[in-house]
This record gives structure tokens, C-alpha cells and sequence, in this order.
């Protein structure tokens, strides 16, 4: 039988406790979740690559599973390269899904076999964003209840 494989996306600049309880839901419904980190080129990255790839991993280590990778170019080219069946995201309200809805409608032209599956945020989690994250650690504060334990260490820690 073969691997059912589904890629989490996202630019996780950072991680946050949202995205994990997404990857964590998603690797209940897949035999294997990559959570695909993007070189978004027309964003500015509070984390290079390298830290969001690492933070991601030490994140998700305890999620069977899960491995992640970094990417550039189209996610659905991605997708394929992984042989992946499916995209996972998470919506956390209404907005959320005008514009994934789009993508989706984008994604399914160009990779008519792979599916996009959304999973609804947690109330609790609802309101969490790596741009919040990013805007209260640039006003120092405290961001630990948002983010897994490393995230914050490394928030607490720049370099």
C-alpha cells in the first residue's frame, strides 16, 4: 500500500503552537506530513531559513510522521517532487478562507491531482499568528503561550 503524503505549508517565520496543532491533526489523517518551509522571496523574514527549518523541526520531533523541508518555487511543484496527494492548511477565520480558497482554485489547475485539505483552527488557537508573534516580540513581549518552548527560547535569545 502505498504512503498517503500531504504537505503543510507555510513560510513558519515562526512557528507557532497554531501551526503544530495543525501538523499534529494533519498527521492523524496522512501517513507522512511534510511541513514544507518556503523561501518566500517577496516576504522579509524575521528568521533565516535555516533557523525556521530547524525551529519547525524541533517543534514537530514528537509528532510521528512528520519531517520537514525547505522549498522555493511553486508549492504544487513541491508537492509533486514529494509525491505528496494533498496540501494541508489551516484556516482560522472567515478571511483565511478567501484567500486560500483562492489558491486552492490556482493549485488545482496546475496539479489537478493534488488536493487541498483545510482544517479549522482550534478556538484557543484561533487568534494566533506568526505576524502577532512577530509584532509582540518586536514590543518584548512576552510570546511564550504562543509558540513551542524553542521558539520563544530563540525569540528571548536573538542572535
Amino acid at each position: 500500500m502505498e504512503e498517503r503524503i500531504a504537505v503543510c505549508p507555510g513560510s513558519f517565520d515562526p512557528i507557532t503552537l497554531g501551526h503544530v496543532d495543525i501538523i499534529r491533526r494533519a498527521a492523524r489523517l496522512f501517513d507522512v506530513v511534510v511541513v514544507g518551509v518556503a523561501t518566500d522571496a517577496q516576504k522579509s523574514h524575521m528568521l533565516d531559513i535555516d533557523e525556521r527549518v530547524q525551529l519547525a523541526e524541533l517543534a514537530c520531533a514528537d509528532i510521528d510522521g512528520v519531517r520537514v523541508e525547505a522549498f522555493s518555487g511553486l508549492l504544487v511543484d513541491f508537492c509533486q517532487q514529494m509525491r505528496a496527494a494533498a496540501i494541508v492548511k489551516g484556516i482560522r477565520d472567515s478571511s483565511d478562507i478567501a484567500g486560500e480558497s483562492r489558491m486552492h482554485a490556482i493549485n488545482a489547475e496546475l496539479a489537478p491531482g493534488v488536493e487541498t485539505v483545510f482544517l479549522i483552527a482550534v478556538p484557543q488557537l484561533a487568534h494566533v499568528s506568526s505576524s502577532m508573534v512577530r509584532w509582540l516580540n518586536e514590543l518584548d513581549a512576552d510570546v511564550s503561550r504562543y509558540v513551542p518552548e524553542a521558539v520563544a527560547q530563540r525569540l528571548r535569545h536573538p542572535r
